[in-house]
């Protein structure tokens, strides 16, 4: 093929990615000036590059791959959340949306040519082992990272069931690198949980917005507010939960927030600028929340903990979120193949943009882990000589999930707050 020939095919490749050549004659030679302005000296010397890759290279590549790879570059360059899907990669990101994969359970992105964790997906062998939101992914089986694109890293992250996987990771404020050995597993993520902390108090935990999270998240709160007891407060947990579907989000918010802007989103193309408010209700009419977030909260759950924070429907606690305000549509191609762009900003309802900045939380807590203090001279009433024993009395109260609260710092606080919200409640309607 002529360098000149080819010149233009490379042209058109990159113009289009993949859209059909009738079409392409149609954008080369469109009315706007924007469309006018083709950069042909970068495109020539792009053909250039391809020559010499194509005549000189040690090892002689086929076209098709040096294309391909030129691409993988054009959106690499972008931002850490653009890449190009092959077959391979889409079909699995259409698996992950739906809510089952294999893999060890992390959601990631790119950080100075390292793999950053954004968090591990509950019950997963990433959760189990103790990977951390934060983490740097330095090394997979041996294999340095950087230089690496995502893709390939999420290749090497995947296999069969019952295979295993090294990982070596930097973390902060460790001392040298750690290692893990990790087990593959089919990873079937179960979008949301609930259960009841105390007598009227209830929790939802929200791992990852999928395409049935909204549904599932509606049928939680109908299961809590419907129970024999009454619901008086809810801890609604977004903690190292990556994100996932906008729509999902909205969704979400729309259940708990009565009326308003949920969310924004503002980008160059007309499609990429949408508003979504809330339908008129509240399913919980009002209940206090309290939403836990971290430095895994990111994404769609950043959505629905700034639509709380900016209408006062709940108080956020726990430690700033990930910090990631911006919003990716995927764009299949032909073959199987798509590529995933970034295509907006999205901001919270008081015109927010949290991107690299976070959601803060109204209340400041650190995640730490909480411990009983043996004292063996603590002397307790137990201790003292003739001792009344304790009341027959059969107790009807129902114990609290004791083991799971005392063990989450966090969630304790959350659990004292929304009774502190009660007490309160309480005293103002005694007052009037």
């Amino acid at each position: 093929m002529p360098l000149t020939t080819r010149l233009l095919s490379c042209a058109l490749l990159l113009i289009t990615l993949n859209i059909e050549a009738d079409e392409v004659v149609q954008i080369e030679v469109g009315e706007t000036e924007q469309d006018a302005r083709l950069p042909l000296a970068e495109l020539q010397l792009f053909a250039q590059v391809f020559e010499q890759i194509r005549s000189s290279y040690v090892e002689e590549i086929d076209d098709k791959t040096l294309l391909e790879n030129a691409i993988v570059g054009l959106l690499a360059e972008l931002d850490p959340h653009s890449s190009f899907l092959r077959k391979e990669s889409f079909e699995e990101l259409q698996e992950q949306t739906s809510g089952e994969f294999g893999g060890i359970g992390i959601e990631i992105g790119m950080e100075g040519g390292f793999v950053k964790v954004i968090s591990p997906i509950d019950d997963t062998p990433a959760s189990r082992a103790g990977i951390e939101p934060g983490d740097l992914i330095i090394k997979l089986n041996d294999q340095t990272v950087q230089g690496m694109s995502i893709n390939d890293a999420i290749n090497i992250m995947r296999g069969e069931k019952g295979s295993t996987l090294s990982l070596t990771i930097a973390r902060e404020n460790n001392d040298g690198p750690l290692n893990f050995t990790l087990t593959r597993d089919i990873i079937s993520v179960q979008s949301v949980r609930h259960r009841w902390l105390e007598p009227g108090f209830g929790y939802v935990r929200i791992a990852q917005f999928q395409m049935n999270t909204g549904a599932e998240f509606k049928e939680s709160l109908s299961e809590l507010t419907s129970a024999d007891q009454a619901l008086q407060g809810l801890v609604l947990d977004l903690r190292n939960n990556p994100g996932g579907l906008l729509p999902a989000s909205v969704e979400v918010a729309d259940a708990i927030i009565d009326n308003g802007l949920i969310v924004y989103t503002e980008g160059r193309a007309p499609s990429s600028n949408n508003r979504f408010s809330a339908t008129p209700g509240d399913m919980l009419e009002g209940i206090p929340i309290i939403v836990l977030i971290n430095g895994g909260t990111a994404s769609a759950s950043e959505i629905v903990a700034g639509a709380i924070q900016d209408h006062h429907r709940g108080v956020i606690l726990g430690t700033d979120s990930f910090g990631k305000g911006s919003v990716q549509t995927i764009l299949p191609l032909k073959d199987g193949r798509a590529i995933k762009l970034t295509t907006a900003r999205y901001y919270t309802p008081n015109g927010r943009s949290i991107q690299a900045v976070s959601i803060k939380p109204d209340i400041q807590v650190e995640r730490a882990e909480i411990r009983a203090l043996k004292n063996t001279y603590q002397v307790r009433e137990a201790n003292l000589n003739k001792h009344l024993s304790a009341a027959s009395r059969k107790s009807t109260e129902k114990k609290p999930d004791s083991k799971a609260i005392t063990a989450d710092n966090q969630l304790y606080e959350a659990l004292n707050l929304l009774k502190g919200l009660k007490i309160l409640s309480n005293k103002t309607v005694s007052n009037k």
